[in-house]
């Protein structure tokens, strides 16, 4: 096993934890690769003196250098890494120095215990499906292991969407935008839209208003084999396109899009001693009840 190692290098934190994870790979006699900028960065620091020695890369060219990826960051690490790998199927492990962790699920004090399992063959790969967005008029392209969002930009008012579902029309919303969504991106921005949670693996492709300009325009599943096509007649200013939050473009109007999955998955390393329910639990606090919590105390 070869392992890559990329970061968020404006986490107080990452010199130390970088350090310690070079050490520990170098004590197991396992061979690694670090993003260049991240060891750069902290060479100097003298939790990260193993990094001085150390063969680094810049992050395009990780995966095509390793055949397993570590990444030290939040979510936003994770998925400026999935973009990274994008169709080259290098796993990606997750360590969690942010706030939530939602994808990067692995707590910075859980790094070594997950990797000792790993070592033993004690993981699961879970395939995540992968969304491509084009925009029609010029044939630029997006994916997102998320979500795909077409908004108003920075124009104060609504956009008219025009969406259809294989070439049939589904509707007309009225609205700040429109959210299309994965399973794994169902509990970002299209569950604070009102979208619904997707366990990851179930053949659907969440589409969710933002901010709708009627109450009966609510989300809807379509399958994922389904090609969904968005247009925006006219618009004060360009539309904004974005995907996982990590690219976006601007796009006058009349714009159209096309959203469907891509052709490849991106593998994410899941330890087997915990589940998808037990993630939105202590996430989220899913299905938490403060006043039978009250009660008990």
């Amino acid at each position: 096993m070869r392992v890559g190692i990329l970061g968020n290098a404006n986490k107080p934190v990452i010199g130390a934890v970088t350090g310690e994870l070079v050490g520990y790979l170098r004590r197991n006699g396992i061979s690694f690769v670090v993003e260049d900028e991240l060891a750069k960065l902290y060479g100097e620091d003298a939790h990260s003196a193993p990094l001085l020695k150390t063969e680094m890369c810049p992050r395009g060219d990780l995966p095509d250098r390793c055949d397993f990826l570590i990444t030290l960051g939040g979510d936003g690490t994770m998925l400026s890494a999935a973009h990274v790998v994008g169709s080259r199927g290098v796993p990606i492990l997750g360590v969690n120095l942010g706030k939530l962790g939602f994808l990067a699920e692995v707590p910075v004090e859980d790094l070594y215990p997950c990797l000792d399992e790993i070592r033993a063959g004690k993981y699961l790969l879970e395939e995540r499906m992968v969304l491509e967005a084009r925009n029609t008029h010029d044939d630029s392209c997006y994916s997102s292991l998320n979500e795909v969002v077409v908004d108003r930009g920075i124009s104060p008012r609504v956009i008219q969407l025009e969406t259809l579902v294989n070439d049939q029309y589904l509707v007309t919303y009225a609205a700040d935008g429109i959210i299309v969504a994965t399973p794994t991106g169902s509990t970002g921005y299209s569950l604070a839209s009102g979208g619904p949670i997707v366990v990851p693996g179930s053949g659907v492709i969440t589409v969710t208003p933002i901010s709708p300009h009627t109450l009966s325009a609510r989300p809807v599943l379509v399958p994922d084999s389904s090609v969904i096509r968005i247009s925006v007649k006219s618009a004060l200013k360009p539309v904004h396109l974005t995907a996982d939050g990590q690219l976006e473009g601007f796009y006058d109007t009349p714009a159209e899009f096309t959203v469907r999955r891509a052709d490849y998955t991106v593998k994410l390393v899941k330890r087997l001693n915990r589940n998808y329910f037990d993630l939105l639990r202590a996430k989220l606090l899913w299905g938490r009840d403060l006043r039978i919590e009250s009660s008990d105390s």
